[in-house]
């Protein structure tokens, strides 16, 4: 019995990679060019990653519910998040000043990163803990991804 494509392609899809904002927006300022694979972000450690599917972190500034569209900060700048309106569970995240999460396509760097929501989560009850915590789990993923990547062409 064969699987169906989309199990397959879901499968393979790589998982998202947690960013910063200002890491997407540097990819712009580079010049770096997208590519059917997504866009190529510097690591703290100095390496390249691609991403496509990220997972980001921030406070809502502004709601444009007939736009469709959040406007969230995290520490390093502004990000727009499209498609809000189709997240389930997602309106009760879109007031200014929730913090939340988006999972989502890259869709943009520059000038400003837009990314089309998948999921989206409200932190806000223990917003200061994620806020405090979110710099240090970015930096652990991309370290560990960066380190699997290199391992997998021979680098290491």
């Amino acid at each position: 019995m064969s699987r169906p494509e989309h199990a397959r392609g879901d499968r393979d899809r790589p998982p998202p990679v947690k960013v910063l904002s200002g890491q997407l927006r540097a990819v712009g300022i580079r010049g770096i060019a997208d590519s059917g694979e997504g866009y190529a972000i510097r690591t703290g450690g100095g390496r390249s990653l691609r991403v496509s599917l990220v997972w980001m972190q921030g406070t809502v500034l502004e709601v444009q519910l007939d736009g469709n569209t959040v406007l969230l900060m995290d520490e390093t700048g502004t990000f727009a998040v499209q498609g809000v309106n189709n997240i389930p569970k997602g309106k009760p995240c879109l007031l200014p000043g929730k913090y939340v999460m988006v999972m989502g396509v890259v869709q943009a760097v520059s000038p400003e990163p837009v990314i089309r929501a998948v999921k989206m989560a409200d932190l806000s009850e223990f917003a200061a803990l994620h806020r405090q915590m979110w710099s240090l789990e970015v930096e652990e993923l991309q370290q560990v991804l960066a380190w699997m990547s290199d391992s997998r062409s021979g680098l290491l």
